[in-house]
């Protein structure tokens, strides 16, 4: 079903969509690299703990990643265009609010709105494509700009907040996204044309209510569990709540006529393993993020800016590999490409282990870059080929799952990586003041402060003399808890490769989906994927 559209014809439409789609996904990543590399002011300003940090973050990630199934469903159900109006609309005013927000908590409401947001922007985007483009050859051209907008919103996140913050306070890194945002719904308005699913799909609650309590859960327990102990009763009531959900969400949807995320498309093998590589990497690579910003403001004592232009290694180097690997995605199959990019972003996460707190900007430059690389190189052609790999009917259902996992991923990497960070460096830190020369009294002092508030407290405490020292030790100890996070980002990259390899092998031609539950036909021809 499809609204009239504005544009004149179908090469006027699709260039409309594809627009949109950019400029859609790019409002919907920005917050995550432009917040990530404003942590340190935001602690200073606010007085947060790494804790309360990993929750500006993870309180975008999880509302998008608890969200983003429902999202696509309302789209099918009630139309794209409009989900995708609502999700600039709440990106917008949660831009608004964090930009005002006076407190930690107040901060947190705003990268949610903000993270709901992204959650219905991510799976229409995508679904708009799909249906503007129906020939998966020419939908993958499409996808692979989709993507480039997306390493674009983090590639200019970490330079507009240093820009941001050399002149003003950390809280104007969000206005951008809030004249963006009005006037891409203002031109979609005009010109997007809407569309919705034909085959009768409706509201999932069960599925929606289980799925976002297993997700929101896990992410706490996590969390608080590396915050504190894992052992503690909350975090354990979470962990089992978490699991529960899981289970519930799977029994909801194998009974549901009309599943929010209809468990058919995991008999895809290519779709199961986008989907498990994309949570796996997302999982690395967001919580390596978190942790590089705050190494390069914490250790190596840089400001925004300065961080914002090592951080372009990475994401620049991904834009540029993004053009020529998305026309190679029709000559050489999927699983190389993924698998490739995957050993190159492993490699270069090791060759990080060896950095310090003197480590030039040559010298880091080429490993990031070398990330940047491997991650452009899949990217793309696993966005590809998760909607390539089932029917055009689910190409919306398939998109909003795989961001899904995705972006569970991306929720758990800050909280995983930041708790063995955390418990690592606090377990080294009294040995690394002692050897500065600090102990007794002072020692355990500086120690206990850094336990209660996180090593970045010990920065704000007066110790005269000792402070070089201290903050020495400081470093020390992060490095510490960086080199074992580098080791777990790059094992888990190493996982994401084999999986790739080992399931990314279907036969060219074979059906993708035996059957959906709602009896439709669900037999679509595989995409080149090995």
């Amino acid at each position: 079903m499809n609204v009239t559209p504005s544009a004149s014809g179908p090469a006027e439409r699709r260039a409309a969509t594809l627009a949109m789609a950019c400029l859609g996904v790019f409002v919907a990543y920005l917050p995550v690299t432009t917040v990530s590399v404003s942590l340190p002011a935001i602690q200073a300003a606010l007085g947060a703990s790494t804790a309360q940090l990993a929750w500006v973050q993870d309180a975008f990630v999880l509302p998008m990643a608890a969200f983003i199934l429902t999202a696509g469903v309302f789209g099918e159900v009630h139309g794209r265009k409009k989900v995708f109006q609502a999700g600039l609309a709440s990106s917008a005013a949660g831009a608004a609010v964090a930009l005002t927000a006076p407190s930690i908590e107040l901060l947190w409401a705003g990268q949610a709105l903000a993270g709901l947001g992204a959650a219905a922007l991510l799976p229409t985007t995508l679904a708009l494509i799909s249906h503007a483009v129906p020939d998966h050859r020419e939908r993958g051209k499409f996808i692979g700009l989709w993507a480039t907008s997306l390493l674009l919103a983090l590639a200019v996140g970490p330079l507009i907040a240093g820009v941001v913050l050399e002149h003003a306070a950390w809280r104007w890194i969000y206005l951008l996204v809030i004249p963006v945002s009005l006037i891409a719904m203002a031109v979609a308005a005009r010109l997007l044309t809407d569309s919705r699913a034909p085959h009768g799909r409706r509201l999932d609650w069960p599925g929606q209510i289980t799925a976002a309590s297993a997700i929101t859960a896990l992410v706490y327990g996590v969390i608080e569990g590396g915050a504190g102990s894992f052992t503690d009763t909350r975090v354990l009531v979470a962990l089992l709540v978490a699991v529960a959900g899981a289970v519930a969400f799977v029994v909801a949807e194998r009974r549901s006529d009309s599943p929010m995320l209809d468990l058919a498309l995991f008999r895809s093998a290519a779709f199961t393993a986008t989907t498990l590589v994309a949570m796996i990497t997302f999982l690395a690579l967001i919580g390596f993020f978190f942790l590089l910003s705050l190494y390069f403001g914490l250790v190596q004592q840089l400001d925004t800016l300065q961080a914002g232009w090592r951080l372009l290694m990475v994401t620049g180097a991904a834009i540029l590999a993004g053009a020529p690997v998305g026309r190679l995605m029709h000559r050489v199959p999927a699983r190389v490409l993924i698998t490739a990019g995957l050993l190159v972003v492993t490699g270069s996460l090791l060759s990080l282990t060896t950095v310090d707190a003197d480590t030039s900007f040559a010298s880091i430059a080429w490993r990031l870059a070398l990330l940047g690389l491997g991650m452009g190189g899949v990217l793309t052609p696993m966005t590809a080929t998760a909607v390539a790999s089932v029917p055009v009917h689910l190409a919306g259902m398939a998109a909003a799952g795989n961001n899904a996992f995705r972006q569970v991923g991306g929720a758990l990497g800050p909280a995983v990586l930041g708790a063995l960070l955390t418990a690592r460096a606090l377990d080294t830190f009294p040995a690394h003041l002692a050897d500065a020369g600090i102990t007794g009294a002072a020692g355990q002092g500086i120690a206990e402060t850094a336990r209660s508030g996180g090593l970045g407290a010990v920065a704000g405490m007066h110790l005269g003399a000792a402070t070089g020292p201290a903050l020495s030790a400081v470093g020390d100890a992060f490095l510490d808890g960086l080199r074992l996070c580098l080791v777990v980002a790059a094992a888990l990259t190493l996982l994401a490769a084999l999986v790739s390899a080992a399931l990314l092998r279907r036969p060219r031609g074979a059906p993708t989906v035996a059957a959906s539950s709602s009896g439709a036909p669900a037999v679509a021809p595989q995409a080149r994927v090995g």
